[in-house]
């Protein structure tokens, strides 16, 4: 059985797993969506649904839950009839925003080079 590599210095293993747990957060791709749509300002939870095609109800839910659990998205309920909510970034929130716009943007620039990437991959594979 080969060595271990040797521990950078500094490293510490508890720092890895919440690094590894923030990231798991914000990378997932309904946290990235509203994240992005919330950085031009607050949103309503069903224009933030109609926003984004394909998210279920519950599952904006539990984003939106997450995202504010981590400190990122702040509620507001307006005492109305029927009550309002806003959805909008926090400090912390709006930090992040800039890095999730280009990572966004750089996804949207390079779909067809990833598309051709994926098809020659698949087409290489399928012969095995």
């Amino acid at each position: 059985m080969p060595a271990l590599p040797p521990v950078p210095p500094g490293h510490n293993a508890n720092d890895c797993r919440g690094v590894a747990s923030v990231l798991a957060r914000v990378g997932d791709k309904w946290s990235v969506l509203v994240i992005m749509l919330l950085g031009d300002g607050p949103r309503r939870f069903n224009e933030l649904k109609r926003m984004i095609g394909g998210i279920s109800q519950r599952m904006l839910t539990l984003t939106l839950r997450g995202l504010e659990r981590d400190g990122l998205v702040t509620r507001t309920v307006f005492p109305t009839v029927p009550p309002r909510v806003d959805y909008e970034l926090t400090h912390l929130g709006h930090g992040l925003s800039d890095p999730v716009m280009k990572l966004g943007a750089w996804a949207k620039d390079h779909l067809s080079d990833i598309d051709t990437a994926r098809k020659d991959f698949d087409g290489r594979n399928s012969e095995d």
